[in-house]
């Protein structure tokens, strides 16, 4: 259905794709794999029509065609699905899904009403009964959000779907209404590329899977063909070794939170201690997101208290927070940590700028310091001077790692800190994490992936409905009892 021989494309400084050449066939799920910045977006994108190749060509059911805009694209029945979502929350889900062709009334005015009911079939043939029609998008979690872009997508009945990280944010049923569909169609002959850094979908959904590594092409298998391991060797060039490693937990208590309630959350208590790494386990909208931002300042709580280091602390702004030696890393880094069109470096020292004796912003020190967080944490960028924007997922949140790292926090939050990264960056960023407990930070990590927590946490507690459930032990902790207290 597809066909793309000797692509290359150029970005000043860096070779994002060079020479790649690949097929994809009606019928099948097609997987492309690579570490952050191996070109897989670059990729999307040209077939997307938002960017344009400097050579080779594209070949769609054997013509050679020219995808000189989204518009084009769309019209050759190619439909995406960001890892970056796209969606604009003061609209409606309705509004959000047939934005640029609502259904019009014979004096050209969008039809409301039919606009709803071809939106709630929509919904319904996806089977996401949660979200309705009217809901504005910004009041959505961003597992619906996401569904809500693919609904979006596949409203334009496509008969290729370009797939850049689906599932980062849903939950296990949503996953799995998402599997159905892509095997309803595939059933239909549509072609679907899949991008995804959990392996583990990659060998579920997928019928043959391509590997880049910076920019190159570097062969296609068929997943009943190859192992996870050889996937991973092919992608990184080196072996990932990921196991538990000793505790660095000791008895100081640096962060104590008694029965804290706020938004989405109620009665919380807990303990952090220094040089521990405390996970928090919980299905999306559990409310673990919510405890962290109120921890940090951002949102008010009710009632309960929060001390630090033994002394009971006012948190009204971040600010506050970061006066006083605690840090958070959001779970959308685009929305809520990055600067898009600033550089690496300007994002790195934002928390924690380097200053003049007299008080003024020192951008030269700011570069020399960015630098050495670069090469330390080996973030892939033509220069610190490059709008972050240009990076990969995994480079931003490297980047957004050395902001705190910087500004040096006795605690951190952490939340999702490897959603949509590849295996290579994951395993330098748990490398990281243990490090700083090593170092006596003490960590409050919060994923929704459970090998994550069970490798790393040294305690883990589980969330349902805004209220702890359980405290669990890391080391002896398993994925089915961690989702018993989390559902049960």
């Amino acid at each position: 259905m597809l066909r793309l021989t000797e692509i290359s494309k150029q970005f000043p400084g860096v070779k994002a794709l060079d020479g790649v050449s690949l097929d994809i066939r009606a019928g099948e799920v097609h997987a492309l794999c690579g570490e952050n910045g191996a070109g897989k977006s670059t990729l999307l994108n040209i077939l997307t029509g938002n960017l344009q190749p400097d050579a080779g060509r594209i070949e769609l059911r054997d013509e050679v065609v020219h995808l000189s805009g989204p518009a084009e694209a769309t019209r050759r029945g190619i439909a995406i699905v960001y890892q970056q979502l796209s969606l604009i929350d003061s609209l409606t889900v309705a509004e959000n899904i047939f934005a640029n062709r609502p259904p019009q009334n014979r004096w050209g005015f969008i039809h409301a009403r039919r606009l709803r009911e071809q939106t709630q079939a929509l919904l319904n043939e996806l089977n996401i009964s949660a979200i309705k029609p009217d809901d504005r998008v910004s009041g959505l979690a961003p597992g619906p959000k996401q569904m809500v872009e693919i609904a979006k997508a596949l409203s334009q009945k496509p008969d290729i779907l370009l797939l850049d990280e689906p599932t980062a944010s849903l939950t296990e049923r949503e996953t799995q209404t998402l599997f159905a569909l892509i095997h309803q169609l595939k059933t239909a002959g549509k072609a679907i590329v899949y991008i995804s850094h959990r392996l583990s979908e990659i060998f579920t959904v997928a019928d043959r899977v391509s590997v880049l590594k910076d920019g190159r092409y570097q062969g296609t298998f068929p997943v009943a063909e190859i192992s996870s391991d050889d996937l991973v060797q092919r992608m990184v060039g080196r072996e990932i070794r990921t196991e538990r490693v000793a505790s660095s937990a000791q008895k100081e208590v640096f962060l104590r939170v008694e029965k804290l309630s706020g938004h989405r959350f109620r009665d919380i208590s807990f303990q952090l201690h220094k040089g521990e790494i405390l996970g928090l386990a919980g299905l999306v909208g559990a409310g673990r997101t919510e405890l962290a931002r109120a921890i940090f300042g951002i949102d008010p709580t009710e009632t309960g208290t929060v001390q630090f280091k033994g002394e009971t602390v006012t948190l009204r702004h971040p600010a506050d927070a970061v006066r006083i030696g605690i840090g958070y890393l959001p779970e959308e880094r685009k929305a809520l940590g990055l600067y898009g069109e600033q550089s690496v470096a300007e994002n790195m020292v934002v928390v924690q700028p380097p200053v003049t004796r007299p008080g003024w912003f020192d951008a030269r020190k700011s570069l020399a310091v960015a630098e050495t967080y670069r090469q330390h944490l080996r973030i892939r960028t033509p220069s610190v001077k490059t709008a972050i924007a240009r990076l990969s997922g995994g480079n931003q949140q490297k980047t957004l790692l050395a902001r705190w790292l910087l500004a040096n926090p006795e605690v951190l939050m952490v939340d999702e800190p490897t959603h949509g990264i590849d295996v290579g960056a994951k395993a330098e960023i748990y490398a990281l994490l243990r490090q700083l407990a090593a170092e006596g930070k003490a960590i409050l990590l919060i994923s929704s992936e459970l090998p994550e927590l069970l490798l790393l946490a040294d305690r883990v507690l589980v969330m349902r409905n805004g209220h702890l459930t359980a405290e669990l032990d890391g080391a002896t902790a398993t994925e089915p009892q961690v989702m018993q207290w989390a559902t049960a």
